[in-house]
């Protein structure tokens, strides 16, 4: 079976977060499948500014990075092959929404017969849920346009049943298949070395107002001193630069420390207590399960799909509205966040494997170019 992913933007352009490490995640496992191959059609975009270009890295499946012109992913090379890809291809896999390649695939898949898989990465479900979602009015036009052109039977790829609400409450029936997102469980994590002296919080997400950090700029002068900051990630320059000048006035409490990956982000978990995550909205917030895997509790809001966190024992997740943030963080920081940790990190071992993630698209994949789609709930 030939599996086309059409993405705006790809690994290793790390910029935009989690998906994109999900969606390589996705593609190596299927690409490791004897039946399966794989092609992957996306542009060379690594950052808003234009010249930031990917190094593309050696992957063992085929990954073409047309070359962006303007915008986010406009790669007038990414549609000149679109057509030829679609063609050779038994299922389509798209992921994104509001970029340039969505909807000419969707035209294409549905001309020529092509069963089409659609990834919106909670982009539907942060502009349903965030009341500041911007350009609603080109998105509405968006989405109107996508139910016209898409396949008719076209499946919606959700990483949970709370995005799976919030979008088709944007484009009326559509059906969904659930499969979350995997997460990596390190075989052994660092010391956590931690300091009965502190608290060590972290933020570790793209910096953005929907990711709430606006609140926990807020909370941390009602937090006692011995509470820190750390801060990770990238966004808008002159949000960037409006955080930045907020940290300075914290005493050092807070510090920025942009962009981290691989042993960096391994080392930003070692040297964090609780992660703190008070997001507007998330279809899945895979640092969740990043920080859960390296033994860090977290605090997060019911904006994310992650309400099992106090029943599994490993965090807290709130109504952020409703709640005293300053007081929730105190509270969770006054448990065994060790014990919580450990109870976390197996969690994400027996129910987050990459193994379940991938039989779940390799079955879903099946059933669509076989005898059509049957509920797929991972």
């Amino acid at each position: 079976m030939k599996v086309l992913h059409v993405v705006p933007t790809f690994y290793p352009a790390a910029y935009w977060g989690g998906p994109i490490w999900s969606t390589k995640a996705i593609c190596d496992g299927i690409a490791a499948r004897n039946d399966l191959e794989l092609r992957v059609l996306t542009s060379d975009a690594a950052g808003p500014a234009i010249g930031v270009r990917v190094t593309p890295a050696s992957l063992p499946y085929p990954v073409h990075y047309a070359r962006r012109w303007a915008g986010h992913c406009i790669a007038p090379g990414l549609l000149a092959r679109l057509p030829g890809a679609i063609h050779w291809a038994d299922i389509v896999h798209v992921t994104g929404t509001y970029n340039m390649p969505t909807l000419p695939a969707f035209a294409l898949a549905r001309a020529m017969g092509k069963p089409l898989v659609w990834s919106p990465r909670g982009a539907l479900q942060a502009t349903q849920e965030w009341p500041d979602a911007p350009h609603q009015r080109l998105k509405r036009g968006f989405e109107h346009l996508a139910n016209l052109l898409r396949p008719r039977d076209a499946v919606l790829h959700v990483t949970a049943g709370q995005e799976a609400r919030a979008s088709i409450q944007r484009l009326g029936d559509m059906a969904p298949a659930v499969i979350p997102n995997a997460v990596d469980v390190p075989h052994a994590i660092p010391d956590r070395r931690r300091d009965g002296a502190k608290c060590r919080l972290m933020f570790l997400s793209r910096l953005h107002p929907k990711k709430g950090l606006e609140a926990l700029f807020k909370a941390m002068p009602r937090l006692p001193a011995h509470f820190t900051l750390d801060v990770y990630g990238t966004g808008d320059a002159s949000y960037v630069q409006a955080l930045e000048m907020r940290a300075k006035l914290s005493g050092g409490r807070i510090r920025l420390h942009g962009h981290v990956e691989g042993p960096a982000k391994t080392a930003a978990f070692a040297g964090a207590d609780i992660l703190v995550l008070p997001s507007h909205s998330e279809n899945f917030g895979i640092v969740v399960a990043e920080a859960l895997a390296h033994a860090v509790p977290v605090l997060t809001t019911q904006n994310t799909p992650w309400q099992a966190l106090d029943r599994q024992g490993c965090g807290r997740c709130i109504d952020l509205p409703r709640c005293d943030l300053a007081a929730e963080i105190k509270a969770l920081a006054a448990l065994d966040l060790a014990e919580m940790g450990q109870r976390g990190r197996d969690w994400m071992r027996r129910d987050f494997s990459t193994a379940a993630m991938v039989e779940g698209f390799d079955g879903l994949y099946r059933q669509m170019v076989g005898q059509g789609y049957q509920e797929v709930i991972v």
